[in-house]
This record gives C-alpha cells, sequence and structure tokens, in this order.
C-alpha cells in the first residue's frame, strides 16, 4: 500500500466530513477504517492528512479562495473542493512531501474521483498557490 492509497481515503474521509460535519472525528474514522484493509502507516497518514485539513479548513479555504479565477467555494463540486483542500494542507505542512508530488497526486485523484474537467480544474488552481509558496517546488524539505 501507498501514500495514493492514502490520499484516496483521506479524500473520501474528506467528501463525507464535508457534506456532514462531525463534532468528534472518532466515530467517523472508526467506522471509516471498519470497511478498510490498511497497513498501519496508510491509516496513519490518511489520518494526520484528515486532522489537519479539518484542524485548518479556515486557512486553508481563504488560500483556496484566493486562487480562483471566477469561482466561489462554494461552487466547487465537492470532491474538486477535497482533493484541493488536501493537496494545500500536504504543500503548506507536510514538508516531508515537494508540492510537485501534492499537486500530480491530486490531479490523478480528481480525474479518478471527479468529472472530465477536474483534473485540469485541480491542477489549474494548485499551480497557481504552488507559485506563491516560500518553499521549493520539487524537494522536501
Amino acid at each position: 500500500m501507498t501514500r495514493r492509497d492514502s490520499r484516496e481515503w483521506a479524500v473520501q474521509l474528506l467528501f463525507q466530513m464535508d457534506l456532514n460535519r462531525p463534532k468528534d472525528m472518532r466515530p467517523v474514522l472508526e467506522h471509516f477504517w471498519a470497511d478498510v484493509e490498511a497497513d498501519e502507516n496508510v491509516r496513519d497518514y490518511a489520518e494526520r492528512v484528515v486532522r489537519g485539513v479539518m484542524s485548518r479548513r479556515g486557512e486553508l479555504d481563504e488560500t483556496i479562495a484566493a486562487a480562483l479565477e471566477h469561482w466561489d467555494m462554494k461552487r466547487l463540486a465537492v470532491i474538486d473542493r477535497n482533493v484541493i483542500r488536501m493537496a494545500v494542507y500536504e504543500m503548506l505542512h507536510c514538508m516531508d512531501v515537494p508540492p510537485v508530488v501534492s499537486i500530480n497526486e491530486a490531479v490523478d485523484i480528481a480525474k479518478y474521483f471527479g468529472t472530465a474537467e477536474s483534473g485540469r480544474f485541480v491542477n489549474g488552481v494548485l499551480d497557481r498557490i504552488c507559485k506563491g509558496l516560500e518553499r521549493p517546488s520539487r524537494t522536501a524539505e
């Protein structure tokens, strides 16, 4: 299992929590993992991302909103919005992941879970955000 698996599961959890925001994530996570076979590292990374996105959602949404051209956060498809949130969280807070990796993974996941236009849209938004980062885009710290 890979970080790609972690990211796909994280997006599914974020999608669920976006539509029905829980007061406590523990039962949601326990219920989700009861139906998913994942090794501990994959599960830990998915939870790291989900907890990080949920705890910094306001900050992430402000960053995303500033990068949107002629769009409003509320108008984004739920899957696209959460794929972008996940990638922006990684780009800003996961220094062990190069931003270009976050972008590539997000584009692939958006294509898989989203619409025919999702990959291109997600790539455009994340590319604008990446250009404003104060860290190298191709290396981890």
